[in-house]
C-alpha cells in the first residue's frame, strides 16, 4: 500500500441521473499508515478547477499543522450545461427535475458510496462556485443536514432564498459553520443577494451558528483564490495551535484555570469536528508559560494528569510534577520527579539531559538551604507562544 497522499479519478453511475459522474479523490498522507482513523471531508461542486486550489491550501495548512488532513472529494460538472442541469429550482425556490435528481443522487447515492469506500469521520464541509453555491444552500433545508459546513463562493440565488436560508440557519440545533464571500467585480444583480443575505443572517442569534462574510476586490473568478484560505481558517479555527495571539488575548488575561482553558479546547475540537487527538506538546508549553507567568504554580498539578493521559510513556507528566513540587516549596520531591523523568522518553525540547541536570542542581541546592524555593532553575523556562514556526 503506498505511504503517501494519492489522487485517484473514479466514475460512479447514478440511477437517479441516470448517467455516470466522474470524480477526482484526494487522500491524506497518513490514510494507509493509520488504519482506524477517520478524516472530515471536504466535498466539492465544480470540482474540475475548485479541486487543486483546496487540495494545495490543505497541503500547506497541513505541514504547518494549522489544518487537519482531511478526505477532497471534486465532482466534475465540466461537461456541456451539467452545472446548469444539477442546480435547476422550480418558482419556489427547489430542486426540480434535473436539479431535484442531482440532490438525490448527492444524499441517497454519491455520500452513502464514499462513506463505503473510505474512512469519513461525521465532520463534512460542500463548497461550491456562483450556481452550484446557491444550490449547495439547499442541503440546509433538511431537517437533519448532511453537511456541517458550507463555503460559498460567489453565489448565485433568487430572493427567496436570501429570506428561507437565514430561517433555516435560525433553528440550526447543532454546530453549523457557514462561509460566503464576494467581490467587487460580481455581478451586481449577485452581489446585491448575497450582501442581502449576509444582513439577514448576521441578525441570526443561535449558538450553534459560525458564520463569516468577506467581500474581495476580485473578480467572480478570482475571488475563489482570496476566499478559500479564509474559510478554511474560519472553519478550522478551533483546531489550530494555540499562536501567540490566543496567548496574549485569551490565556495569560485568565485570573486561573488554566488547564480548563487547555482541556475545553480540545472537547471543542472532538465535539465541532469528530476529532479525538492529543494535546499538542506545543500547547502544553503555552499553558505552562501561562502558570508560571500568573504563578498558578498548584495548576500543574492538574496539568500532569493531563500530560500523563495524553504521552504516558513521556517525560512530560514527571516534568509537570516537577515542576508543581519546585514552585511549591518541596524540592526533594522536585528533584525525585526530574530523575524520575530522565528514566522516559524524551518529547519536544524535553531532554533526559536537562532533566538529569535539574535533578542534580535541586539536590544541590537542597543540601545547601533545605527550606530555600528555587524560581529560576535553569535551563529558561517555557515561553508564550511564537508565530515563527520553522520547517
Amino acid at each position: 500500500m503506498p505511504v503517501f497522499s494519492q489522487r485517484v479519478l473514479d466514475t460512479i453511475h447514478s440511477e437517479k441521473l441516470n448517467a455516470d459522474r466522474t470524480f477526482t479523490v484526494s487522500l491524506p498522507n497518513s490514510y494507509y499508515k493509520e488504519k482506524n482513523k477517520k478524516y472530515p471531508l471536504v466535498f466539492l461542486l465544480d470540482g474540475e478547477y475548485l479541486f487543486d486550489s483546496f487540495n494545495g491550501a490543505f497541503a500547506y495548512g497541513n505541514y504547518w499543522d494549522d489544518l487537519p488532513e482531511v478526505i477532497i472529494v471534486g465532482l466534475n460538472q465540466n461537461k456541456k450545461n451539467e452545472r446548469v442541469a444539477d442546480s435547476m429550482l422550480d418558482a419556489d425556490g427547489l430542486p426540480t427535475e434535473t436539479g431535484a435528481a442531482f440532490f438525490e443522487f448527492i444524499g441517497g447515492e454519491f455520500m452513502p458510496a464514499l462513506e463505503k469506500a473510505y474512512r469519513i469521520s461525521p465532520f463534512r464541509i460542500i463548497a461550491g462556485h456562483g450556481l452550484t453555491a446557491g444550490y449547495m444552500n439547499l442541503f440546509l433545508y433538511k431537517e437533519n443536514p448532511i453537511f456541517n459546513a458550507y463555503i460559498s463562493f460567489s453565489a448565485e440565488f433568487d430572493e427567496q432564498m436570501a429570506e428561507q436560508l437565514p430561517a433555516m440557519l435560525k433553528t440550526a440545533k447543532k454546530p453549523i459553520f457557514y462561509y460566503s464571500a464576494s467581490a467587487d467585480g460580481d455581478l451586481r444583480f449577485n452581489l446585491k443577494g448575497i450582501q442581502t443575505l449576509n444582513t439577514n443572517i448576521k441578525a441570526i442569534v443561535n449558538p450553534n451558528l459560525n458564520y463569516q462574510y468577506d467581500e474581495f476586490k476580485a473578480s467572480h473568478y478570482s475571488v475563489v483564490l482570496y476566499a478559500i484560505p479564509h474559510s478554511l481558517y474560519h472553519i478550522f479555527s478551533a483546531y489550530q495551535p494555540i499562536s501567540k495571539a490566543e496567548y496574549d488575548e485569551k490565556i495569560a488575561i485568565l485570573p486561573s484555570d488554566y488547564v480548563g482553558y487547555l482541556t475545553r479546547k480540545y472537547d471543542i475540537i472532538d465535539k465541532s469536528y469528530g476529532m479525538k487527538m492529543p494535546i499538542r506538546v506545543s500547547d502544553f508549553k503555552a499553558i505552562e508559560a501561562a502558570i508560571l507567568k500568573n504563578k498558578a504554580y498548584p495548576e500543574f498539578e492538574k496539568l500532569a494528569a493531563i500530560s500523563k493521559k495524553a504521552y504516558p510513556k513521556s517525560m512530560l507528566n514527571q516534568y509537570h510534577m516537577a515542576m508543581y513540587y519546585e514552585k511549591t516549596g518541596d524540592i526533594k520531591k522536585a528533584a525525585k520527579a526530574y530523575q524520575n523523568a530522565y528514566l522516559m522518553d524524551e518529547i519536544g525540547d524535553l531532554t533526559k539531559d536537562m532533566m538529569l541536570e535539574k535533578s542534580d542542581m535541586l539536590k544541590s541546592a537542597s543540601k545547601q538551604a533545605p527550606k530555600e524555593v528555587i524560581e529560576e532553575p535553569a535551563p529558561v523556562e517555557p515561553e508564550a507562544p511564537s508565530e515563527e514556526k520553522k520547517p
